[in-house]
């Protein structure tokens, strides 16, 4: 699993670069065509993880309920991101991926709930099989992220 986390490193640290060289407007605006924006994507990667590596393996998230209800599946925008909420979304971008890879090697995750995914309809059995959804859904979000950026500058 080393190389599964140094990849999800690496993405989020673009994803950090990201949200460091775009304004609080630019990281909240929806381009026509789109439904969410930018930090969104963000946001939503972090919340997800923490869905499918802890909620499903019976583990508390570090999260707050209102995050995790503001940025999960099936959720868009609602009203713009404060330069503190992206803050704290930068923060826990390597927090929890950093967490996620401690409990992961010290055998936290005993357990996992089957849960079949929406997006491709594979069903994660186990945490390693998690894991490496996880790193798809993030390659997802990331391409969602591109291409928000090239709406947004046209």
């Amino acid at each position: 699993m080393d190389f599964t986390f140094q990849v999800l490193n690496n993405t989020r640290a673009i994803l950090a670069k990201i949200i460091d060289d775009n304004s609080l407007k630019d990281l909240n605006k929806i381009p026509k065509g789109f439904n969410n924006n930018i930090i969104w994507n963000i946001a939503h990667i972090v919340v997800s993880e923490q869905l499918l590596a802890y909620k499903l393996s019976g583990l508390p998230s570090v999260l707050s309920d209102e995050m995790i209800n503001k940025y999960r599946k099936d959720t868009k925008p609602e009203n713009d991101a404060t330069q503190e909420e992206v803050d704290e979304v930068k923060r826990l971008l390597f927090s929890t991926q950093e967490n996620t890879k401690t409990d992961y090697n010290n055998g936290v995750f005993k357990t996992y709930n089957t849960y079949t995914v929406s997006t491709t309809g594979n069903t994660l059995n186990n945490i390693d099989e998690a894991l490496q959804f996880i790193l798809t859904h993030e390659g997802i979000h990331y391409g969602y992220v591109l291409a928000l950026l090239k709406a947004i500058k046209n």
